[in-house]
């Protein structure tokens, strides 16, 4: 076996790296020559065409995902006590959004196939003190929003997704984001779509939409940032004690050309998840299942699961050898209860929610990034092929078993 790393050092794969054109680098500097750096016209173009492109009536840009979570679960009127049903297959922003609303975040297990939040575990949940539920759709995949949708109806539940996965994502003809009360995304650096930091609401109702641009902007009165135009200095007030979520233009600058290539993007991603399914097919590894019929999987992660026993390599392990590979990683998630905080807040034990501890234990993230060379994507399949090979070769019963 060659011992020699498969990418040098100085190429060292990063994993998530976004996909920057021109485009988006001359919006910029043409943004910055017209003094205009913060929230503005080029908010509202992304704005327009975000929800243009989701077929939402209402948009609202923000600093971050974790800001529209924070700011919708406000605006659905959850008061201290209530408790919201979510994953704990998430990354924490899921969670802390709802404590930082005075809510009480309550978890649902996940299905063990789509790792997505389970419906019969969401309703086993559910108590007097239930006011909303916050499903992921987890790596792009939908989660089963029949169900969901009524057992919110049901239960008279507000319904927030968290879409940070999800630009892409359809079920049974509708796009993520659209089905409840309020859909969050994110334009983190990693993500398919990306302003660097960002994030953006769908509103179904016009009361909804203007109290997210007024909580989002320290409580100012709708449109406040016009107070600075070249048609007179307009006063503003304050109506609520806000915050300070907003969008700069300079982020929109990036997205109003991140947008155009949405569909190429999410092509591109899909060839790479198809080329791993098919040099991961025979390897002692789980892979993503299929997407289910009448959806559109956003294919912002792939994730495998690396377990010792079948594989002779812990995940840990794999993870470092990877890295050694010069291939970056990630994990998606530690599953929520694993986390020391939650556990003193609310006394959570993983034990708890056994399918989402399993996958949190063995989940690996691969380079997925519409940024990939087919170069790139042929060394991560043979850096994988190449851990796994350490393993077996590490494990006695593995290497003979052929």
């Amino acid at each position: 076996m060659n011992n020699n790393p498969i990418r040098s050092k100085d190429r060292f794969l990063v994993f998530g790296a976004p996909a920057i054109e021109d485009a988006e680098i001359q919006e910029v500097m043409a943004t910055m020559k017209t003094g205009w750096l913060g929230t503005g016209p080029k908010v509202m173009t992304f704005e327009n065409d975000f929800k243009a492109y989701k077929g939402s009536q209402y948009a609202t840009a923000v600093n971050s995902c974790t800001a529209a979570l924070h700011l919708s679960i406000l605006a659905a009127s959850l008061k201290p006590g209530d408790e919201v049903i979510t994953t704990p297959m998430t990354f924490c922003a899921t969670v802390n959004a709802i404590v930082h609303a005075g809510a009480t975040p309550v978890l649902a297990d996940v299905d063990p196939v789509t790792m997505n939040i389970d419906p019969a575990q969401v309703e086993a949940k559910i108590t007097s003190k239930t006011k909303a539920i916050l499903p992921v759709h987890f790596a792009g995949r939908p989660c089963d929003m029949d169900a969901l949708c009524e057992i919110a109806r049901r239960h008279n539940l507000k319904l927030i997704e968290d879409c940070a996965h999800a630009i892409e994502t359809e079920y049974k003809g509708r796009k993520a984001g659209t089905f409840g009360d309020f859909g969050c995304f994110s334009f983190y650096v990693t993500k398919n779509i990306t302003t660097g930091e960002g994030g953006m609401i769908l509103a179904n109702r016009q009361e909804d939409a203007d109290r997210l641009k007024i909580l989002g902007l320290h409580g100012m009165s709708k449109d406040a940032w016009k107070r600075f135009g070249d048609s007179g200095y307009k006063h503003y007030e304050v109506v609520e004690v806000g915050f300070k979520y907003n969008m700069m233009d300079l982020q929109a600058a990036i997205g109003i050309h991140q947008m155009k290539r949405v569909a190429p993007y999410w092509k591109r991603r899909e060839q790479i998840w198809q080329r791993y399914n098919e040099a991961f097919a025979d390897l002692p590894i789980g892979i993503p299942a299929e997407p289910e019929a009448e959806t559109i999987h956003g294919y912002h992660l792939y994730t495998i699961l690396v377990d010792e026993a079948a594989s002779g390599i812990s995940r840990d392990a794999f993870l470092g050898a990877m890295t050694a590979e010069n291939i970056g990683i990630g994990v998606h998630y530690q599953s929520l209860p694993g986390h020391p905080v939650y556990q003193k807040m609310f006394g959570w034990n993983s034990d708890d929610y056994p399918n989402a501890k399993r996958i949190g234990d063995q989940t690996v993230s691969l380079p997925i990034s519409a940024k990939l060379t087919d170069a790139d994507v042929e060394d991560v399949i043979a850096a994988v092929k190449k851990c796994l090979a350490m393993g077996k070769a590490k494990n006695p019963v593995l290497a003979t078993a052929g």
